[in-house]
């Protein structure tokens, strides 16, 4: 493809701290292709399907991946060989608006971040397209979940690659859209549509903040410039609107783009356009990062307030304090969308936002304060939840929101690279454990619940393999990449000491997020090998208690078996009332023969299902692949296949993040994405230098959180065999039921927002009814009634005046015809009557 350097005018690209622009034409195939296969298969795809099979549908959507994917591979082979500075690819369609100098074009770009994160859209989002075709095998709406899935990939490409802010809100919002038709895929499910509903408006709080953060920044970059110092623009205060919009509109992209005042060529002034908004403040000469820095508005930091204003957008998408709530229940969507929306793509959008504004929240230490503080106290919180939870798939998706919570401690602390190769890492041994969580439900014939599991290593090998190989990388072992870039993370956070919340210095947060940074690592080690402990070893529980849908810990009935008390095996209902077994349950389980089989009969009339999980079924249950019962299996080549690749890319790409203490070099994805992150050339602050020793103490500490986490997790839930966890549960019962019950935060929710909110919305509907109806009824009636009195006067004082005008024309008429009476005397007396009269009156006059 031929492409065009920018020349850059004064000084070359490099001294001025820009990237030079390549212009190619063929980005825009890459969101056009799973554009295409998502159009087609929404409006033939059910005719396709009734007529070829369900082999055309994901083809269609396999094939246009594959070719976006290829498109991308392309695009990155001419990015590797330009040099650094000039890793800019451009590809501007037409433009879209015009407004004074602003303009906004539909473009796309590509850079090393958005470059690596089009790669993982594209390459992830293929084989989670693969996987799919055997797990969706059953599904009659195939056609249907497979468009969703190419209109899902098409927004977030959108997002990622949008050149301008404009192109990358639609996307955000597309995703939020795809999301909700995802999750609610089965919409005939009341659950499963108040999960996609429930995604969707929490994702509009969010939006909210994004949006309100857009425009505060567009309003912080207008104002007057002028010539100074030896012919620069620097920028002056803001101008009153009037001023402002007294400049002359131009009526076409090139008119705007000579409009406005440029420094060494670089366009100054209000943009939406993410290289321009970037040379303006990474380049000092402009003035843009000095304003910007000393600007306050109500005594506050604008640069403060934009960033904490975008942030809550990201807080949204990234599914962070508070605005998390919607992700867990996001597991209601099939498994494999799971793995794409909450793994590798939408989730981390909120992350690739900061990251892609690094240079604007790292003249901030307020804004970068409280995103690292956000990020931790979500890491901290949702790993907890995940201690406790028995469906594979809250598991995981507790451990994403804290995942997520890691990646805005490495973007908050300003580690925008290790940010971002958590995400990248994430990304593959997060959907290898949502994949492989898919195929175990799959092979237990739609169990979700772990205490139904047990033994499946001799089931299902390459599941068993693939997930426990995600759980080494999520833990944080060496041999796999979760490591490094979790390592680089907590430690840039500990060498931080220029955050600050409140305008307030604070030297001890970021050491301070470090200590709840290892305190997370730990626990997530803890819960993530609990799962592989109670889904892989000891013996398959499925058989013996599939039918209890009650969430029932099998280590309670251990505990009784062992507890050698005689009490009733009829215990009454409330021996095991609250939230599965509770701690009366070793006390009336003494006779059960099997740990679950106990458990399920004295847990019959429990009450205690996971938030969502009305039953015990998996969120794919009564939709495909049969029904309970029977010996668990190896999942279809097509998952497998995927399983082996994504836990192989969990292994590769630790040599992306190898550490300079290892390597005496920059590590490889720092170096690649340095052009993208210039945040070190416009901060302040540098991180704390700190000796090599210490360097490797903090490894040192990484891998020991990894270890104690796994070898409490070993000791607890291996094979299913240790009382420990009955009697710590029995022991602390209110801290386990609070946690066990995600903190009660949903139902805070509904008590302080949905509650108010229904009651308000009740109350206007009164409002309207009462009120609003009653004052429009009671003008229709003022009007009724005008009408019927104007309808009176017309009918009888209108029409009746004319009437009578007409009866007295008509009497008169009718009485002046008897003067004609046809006889020539009558006349004639007539006549001399008249002449008579006329003497009179002349004689009377004169």
């Amino acid at each position: 493809m031929e492409h065009a350097n920018l020349q850059v005018v004064g000084h070359a690209a490099e001294e001025l701290g820009r990237l030079a622009v390549h212009h190619v034409s063929y980005l825009w195939l890459i969101p056009l292709f799973p554009l295409v296969g998502a159009a087609i298969n929404a409006l033939v795809g059910w005719k396709l399907q009734r007529m070829f099979g369900k082999k055309i549908v994901h083809r269609i959507a396999v094939t246009a991946m594959l070719a976006a994917f290829a498109v991308a591979l392309r695009a990155f082979w001419q990015i590797l060989h330009l040099p650094a500075e000039e890793r800019f690819l451009q590809d501007t369609l037409w433009n879209v608006l015009t407004a004074g100098r602003v303009t906004v074009d539909l473009a796309f770009a590509l850079d090393p971040l958005s470059m690596m994160m089009t790669l993982v859209v594209t390459g992830i989002g293929t084989l989670i397209h693969v996987f799919s075709i055997g797990y969706m095998a059953d599904e009659p709406a195939y056609w249907r979940f497979f468009s969703y899935l190419n209109l899902f990939i098409f927004a977030m490409l959108l997002l990622v690659m949008g050149d301008n802010f404009a192109v990358m809100f639609f996307g955000w919002e597309g995703v939020g859209l795809a999301s909700y038709l995802l999750i609610a895929f089965w919409y005939t499910d009341p659950e499963k549509a108040k999960a996609g509903m429930k995604a969707f408006v929490a994702n509009r709080f969010g939006d909210f903040g994004f949006i309100a953060g857009l425009l505060l920044l567009f309003w912080a970059l207008g104002g007057a410039w002028t010539p100074r110092d030896g012919g620069l623009l620097r920028n002056t205060d803001y101008q009153p609107a009037a001023e402002l919009n007294a400049v002359a509109p131009a009526a076409t992209a090139a008119e705007a783009d000579a409009l406005a005042p440029r420094v060494e060529g670089v366009k100054v002034g209000p943009t939406l356009n993410f290289r321009e908004l970037r040379d303006q403040v990474v380049i000092e000469a402009t003035g843009v990062k000095e304003r910007l820095v000393h600007t306050h508005i109500w005594g506050v930091s604008i640069l403060a307030l934009i960033g904490i204003l975008l942030f809550v957008g990201a807080m949204g998408k990234s599914a962070q304090l508070p605005l998390y709530v919607w992700l867990p229940d996001a597991m209601a969507g099939p498994t494999p969308v799971s793995a794409l929306i909450h793994a590798a793509t939408m989730v981390t959008a909120g992350v690739y936002m900061v990251a892609r504004l690094n240079f604007l929240f790292a003249l901030s230490p307020s804004a970068m304060g409280w995103v690292a503080l956000i990020g931790a106290a979500t890491a901290i919180f949702a790993a907890s939840i995940g201690f406790f939870q028995y469906d594979i798939k809250k598991v995981l998706a507790y451990s994403t929101v804290s995942q997520l919570g890691f990646m805005f401690i490495g973007v908050g602390v300003g580690a925008y690279w290790a940010g971002t190769y958590h995400l990248l890492t994430h990304a593959f041994f997060k959907a290898t454990l949502f994949l492989g969580s898919g195929s175990v439900i799959l092979g237990c014939h739609h169990e979700q619940d772990m205490r139904k599991m047990g033994g499946l290593k001799k089931y299902m090998p390459i599941t068993r393999w693939t997930y426990l190989l995600a759980c080494i990388a999520i833990a944080g072992f060496p041999v796999m990449n979760g490591f490094y870039s979790k390592d680089e993370i907590l430690f840039k956070a500990f060498t931080n000491r220029h955050l600050e919340l409140f305008g307030v210095a604070t030297p001890w947060l970021g050491p301070a997020i470090f200590v709840i940074g290892i305190v997370a690592a730990t626990g997530t080690a803890f819960y993530m090998y609990r799962s592989y402990y109670m889904t892989f070893t000891g013996e398959y529980r499925g058989n013996s208690g599939h039918h209890d849908e009650h969430n029932v810990d099998p280590h309670a009935a251990v505990a009784a078996k062992s507890s050698a008390l005689s009490h009733s095996v009829h215990a009454d209902d409330g021996a095991a009332h609250a939230f599965g077994a509770t701690s009366h349950a070793p006390a009336h389980g003494a006779l059960a023969d099997t740990p679950v089989h106990a458990a399920a009969v004295h847990a019959h009339g429990a009450h205690g299902h996971d938030a969502g999980h009305a039953t015990a079924h998996d969120d794919d249950a009564a939709h495909g692949h049969g029904h309970h019962g029977g010996t668990p299996h190896e999942s279809p080549w097509t998952m497998t296949l995927v399983l082996v690749l994504l836990a192989a890319g969990s292994f590769l790409t630790l040599f992306l993040g190898i550490p300079t203490l290892w390597s005496h070099a920059a590590p490889a994805l720092e170096h690649w994405l340095e052009p993208a992150l210039p945040a070190v050339e416009v901060a302040s602050w540098r991180f704390h230098e700190v000796p090599h020793a210490l360097e490797w103490m903090f490894q040192g500490i990484g891998v020991l959180a990894a270890t104690v986490g796994w070898v409490a997790a070993r000791a607890l839930y291996k094979d299913g065999k240790s009382e420990v966890p009955a009697r710590l549960k029995a022991r602390f019962e209110g801290a386990w039921t609070v946690v066990y019950n995600k903190y009660y935060v949903d139902e805070l929710y509904a008590f302080a927002v949905l509650r108010p909110a229904v009651s308000f919305a009740r109350a206007l509907s009164r409002f309207d009814g009462t009120v609003i109806d009653g004052l429009v009824n009671f003008v229709g009636a003022v009007g009724r009634t005008l009408g019927r009195l104007d309808a009176a006067i017309d009918k009888y004082l209108v029409d009746g005046l004319v009437n009578a005008v007409a009866q007295a024309t008509w009497g008169i008429g009718r009485q002046m015809r008897h003067v004609q009476t046809g006889r020539i005397q009558t006349y004639l007396y007539g006549a001399l009557g008249g002449a008579l009269v006329v003497v009179l009156l002349n004689f009377l006059i004169s």
